[in-house]
C-alpha cells in the first residue's frame, strides 16, 4: 500500500462510527469527538425531527431539571464531555439545557446560541439543495452527475451505468468512503489542503468495485461530491449555495462555514475522548460532507 493508499486506509479505519454519528434520538452536542480520530465537536440529533413527531412525544420529553441532571452525571461524574447542549421540541415550543464549559479553560455554559461544528448533518442540508434543484428544474436526479461538473469532467461507471445526483445522496454511487489520495499534511485536520483538483483527478482514474446503485455503502466522498457538482452547476461555491438557497429563507443566521467574528468567539473547542483539545476540520473541497457550524437554537429551527 502507498503513503496515500495508507493515510486513505488510517482515515476510513478511524471514521468508522462516523455514519452513526446522529442516529439518537436526543439533541445532544458535546463538546468532545465522537470518532476514534478525536475529530470535532459533534451537535445536535433530534432537531431534525419532524413537529408532528415531536408533538407526538411531548409527554415523554423529560424536564428541564431532569435534563440538567443527566447533562450533569455525563460532564462532572462521568467525565465523557467538556460541555454539553440538548435542545427538545414539544407542544409547547422549543427548549434548549446546555451544561459545562465550551473548553476546558473557557467557563461559559454552553447555550443555545453556542456554535458547534456539526459534521455530517451538513449532508442534510446538501439533500435539501439537491430537492430544490430538482424542483426548480436545474437539476434531474437521474441525470448523470458528470454533466453538471463541465466539459471534460470525467466519473467512473460500471456496466454502462453512470452515477447521478441520486446515487450520491442516498450512499449508492459505488463510491469508497474516502478518496484513496487524501494525504493530508496534518493529520489533525485531514481534508484542508484536499483540492478539487485532487478530487477530479481521483475520479477519473477510480474504477468502481460495486455496481451503481446496487447496495448502499455510506461515502463521505460520494456527499462531498454531490455539494461540489450542485455548486458547480449554480456557479458559486458551496457556502454561497446552501446559503442562498435554505439557510437565509430559514433565518439560519449562525449556519455557516466560515464563522463571522460573533460567532467564532461562541464557537465550541473539540476534545477528544480523554478529553484532550482537538483541532477543528475544514473541507473546501467536500463541504457538501461535513462542514457546516451552527448551533442548536438554529437547528430547531429547521
Amino acid at each position: 500500500m502507498n503513503n496515500r493508499g495508507a493515510t486513505a486506509h488510517r482515515l476510513h479505519s478511524a471514521r468508522g462510527v462516523e455514519g452513526a454519528e446522529f442516529e439518537r434520538s436526543g439533541v445532544v452536542a458535546p463538546s468532545y469527538g465522537e470518532t476514534a480520530m478525536h475529530r470535532f465537536v459533534i451537535a445536535i440529533a433530534a432537531v431534525l425531527l419532524a413537529p408532528v413527531a415531536a408533538a407526538a412525544q411531548a409527554a415523554s420529553l423529560p424536564a428541564d431539571e431532569e435534563v440538567r441532571q443527566i447533562l450533569t452525571r455525563l460532564v462532572e461524574t462521568e467525565q465523557r464531555a467538556v460541555g454539553i447542549v440538548v435542545g427538545l421540541v414539544d407542544g409547547r415550543g422549543r427548549r434548549v439545557v446546555g451544561h459545562g464549559r465550551l473548553a476546558a479553560g473557557d467557563p461559559r455554559v454552553p447555550d443555545a446560541d453556542t456554535v458547534f461544528e456539526i459534521g455530517s448533518v451538513t449532508k442534510v442540508f446538501t439533500a435539501v439543495v439537491l430537492a430544490d434543484m430538482v424542483e426548480g428544474g436545474e437539476v434531474g436526479l437521474d441525470a448523470p452527475v458528470r454533466r453538471l461538473l463541465g466539459p471534460g469532467a470525467s466519473l467512473p461507471t460500471r456496466d454502462g451505468v453512470e452515477i447521478t445526483p441520486l446515487h450520491l445522496a442516498t450512499h449508492s454511487s459505488g463510491l469508497p468512503r474516502l478518496p484513496d489520495n487524501l494525504d493530508p499534511a496534518d493529520f489533525e485536520n485531514p481534508y484542508a489542503d484536499y483540492t478539487e483538483a485532487d478530487l477530479m483527478a481521483f475520479l477519473s482514474s477510480y474504477d468502481l468495485r460495486r455496481p451503481v446503485g446496487e447496495s448502499v455503502v455510506y461515502s463521505n466522498l460520494g456527499a462531498g461530491l454531490l455539494g461540489h457538482a450542485l455548486a458547480v452547476r449554480a456557479g458559486a461555491d458551496y457556502e454561497t449555495l446552501v446559503t442562498g438557497r435554505v439557510l437565509d429563507p430559514l433565518g439560519m443566521t449562525d449556519t455557516r462555514i466560515e464563522l463571522t467574528p460573533s460567532a467564532r468567539e461562541r464557537l465550541a473547542a473539540g476534545h477528544g475522548f480523554s478529553l484532550e483539545p482537538a483541532a477543528s476540520w475544514d473541507m473546501p473541497a467536500l463541504a457538501g460532507a461535513g462542514a457546516l457550524r451552527s448551533t442548536a437554537s438554529d437547528l430547531l429551527g429547521f
